[in-house]
């Protein structure tokens, strides 16, 4: 199940990343993504809910991501970067289905595969400070 949901939240990104970059259309974006991909029925729904979340979120999430990384504003982020924080955000203090370390790792995967040679270490801090709202 691992690896079909590091698959799921590849393509989440991609999406993410599509939309957050071109505008195109949510619906449309995942739909193509989605095909022919092979993954399960559910891993499917789990990529329609969380890009849908992670839309529905933006404004707060992106609030989280400027309290968190305030040298850093939203706009000079890469969008990769941008968009691995808004999701693994998103799960951490929305979703809240998936423990707080499987986040933050799955989130820093992401920026190994994804994002530049400093973006994992920065995802991996940025999520480590907003983990303690989930933690205490």
């Amino acid at each position: 199940m691992t690896g079909s949901r590091r698959k799921a939240r590849a393509i989440i990104l991609q999406a993410l990343y599509e939309i957050d970059s071109s505008r195109h259309n949510a619906d449309e974006v995942i739909s193509r993504l989605l095909a022919d991909k092979g993954l399960s029925e559910e891993n499917s729904a789990f990529v329609r809910q969380q890009v849908t979340g992670v839309i529905q979120n933006q404004k707060q999430l992106d609030e989280h991501i400027k309290s968190f990384a305030p040298s850093w504003p939203i706009t000079q982020l890469s969008a990769i970067d941008r968009n691995i924080l808004r999701l693994a955000i998103f799960e951490l203090l929305i979703d809240n289905k998936v423990p707080v370390s499987i986040t933050i790792n799955e989130a820093v995967e992401l920026a190994k595969k994804f994002g530049s040679d400093s973006s994992a270490r920065f995802i991996n801090g940025v999520l480590s400070s907003v983990s303690t709202l989930v933690t205490g």
